[in-house]
């Protein structure tokens, strides 16, 4: 039996971000393929969620949903309290920028474009100015360690590197919620795990963090567990996971 992982909360609260039976159908050589199949659950302010499952699972595809870069063929997504189903292209764009922040596999970044212009480009959209844009880019990079890397280019940063500027830049509007989508998939085991840690640490400190994985060593730092099969969810579960120290010292060879 799953379990019901739901935080406590009041009757006054409302889920960060809740489905109702949620669909994602495609036409392929006339059948019907349902990527997403009837999901409804609810993700609560503060949680650290693995979502797993193997390629063609759904999981992606929910993460688009939940994260307004695609919209459901039927069903209900809710973000902190609004649906969007009927929210206009720059409406879902203003919700990303405000309240999602994004960190991708292969990291996104603008090739030719400084680590403080990286981490800038979502305050743009936001409507602030230069000199703050400036500033609260430099103060994600430095909370990352990249005090010394502002002036770089992504071809001069390891991967790890470019990682937590893609982290920063996913931050620097203050959202409420960080989806990150197979982030440790282009790194070794050492740097997965010193980006794992950053994820615990900002969970710790109040940001609600979905990660989409494959890996069990990635989903083990989750507190719960959203298993896809077949579009459908086959396993919710609350699990333990393991302290912010206990990560940096599997990151340090201790």
């Amino acid at each position: 039996m799953m379990a019901t992982p739901a935080t406590p909360r009041t009757a006054t609260d409302q889920p960060l971000i809740e489905t109702r039976k949620l669909v994602k159908s495609y036409n392929l050589g006339g059948e019907t393929i349902h990527a997403v199949n009837g999901v409804s659950l609810s993700i609560e302010r503060g949680e650290y969620v693995a979502i797993m499952g193997t390629s063609g699972s759904g999981k992606s595809t929910f993460m688009n949903m939940i994260g307004c870069l695609d919209v459901p063929t039927s069903g209900q997504v809710l973000i902190d309290g609004t649906p969007t189903a009927s929210m206009s292209s720059d409406e879902l764009a203003s919700l990303r920028n405000e309240k999602i922040g994004f960190v991708f596999q292969q990291f996104n970044l603008l090739a030719r474009t400084s680590s403080i212009d990286n981490v800038a480009v979502p305050l743009i959209y936001a409507g602030i100015d230069k000199a703050e844009r400036r500033e609260r880019a430099i103060a994600k990079l430095r909370d990352m360690g990249l005090g010394d890397r502002l002036l770089n280019t992504p071809a001069k940063l390891s991967g790890g590197q470019q990682q937590r500027v893609a982290i920063a830049r996913a931050l620097v509007t203050e959202p409420l919620v960080l989806l990150a989508d197979e982030p440790t998939g282009a790194l070794d085991t050492r740097t997965s795990e010193e980006i794992m840690a950053i994820f615990e640490k900002l969970n710790a400190a109040g940001i609600t963090v979905i990660v989409v994985t494959h890996e069990d060593e990635i989903a083990d730092h989750a507190k719960r567990r959203i298993e896809f099969r077949d579009g459908k969810v086959i396993e919710d579960r609350l699990v333990k996971n393991r302290t912010v120290a206990s990560a940096h010292a599997e990151a340090e060879g201790v």
